[in-house]
């Protein structure tokens, strides 16, 4: 590995923008350990498990059904 490295003729990455972005979500606790079970069956990491799932009912346009009262 070199000392140090030229980063002076290095370009942005045009798809910075795209990339995902950090938020804060409150969860409650039921809802973390259920994907958190869910992703170790699948061997991926419950974060990514829950971004596919919120993608897939964004792309599925799904609405919330409740009956709160």
């Amino acid at each position: 590995m070199r000392k140090s490295y030229d980063f002076s003729k290095s370009v942005k990455n045009p798809y910075a923008k795209r990339l995902k972005k950090q938020i804060t979500i409150r969860l409650d606790a039921e809802t973390i350990s259920y994907f958190k079970a869910m992703a170790e069956d699948k061997g991926i990491p419950y974060q990514s498990l829950i971004n596919l799932y919120l993608r897939d009912c964004a792309h599925e346009n799904r609405e919330l059904k409740t009956n709160w009262g």
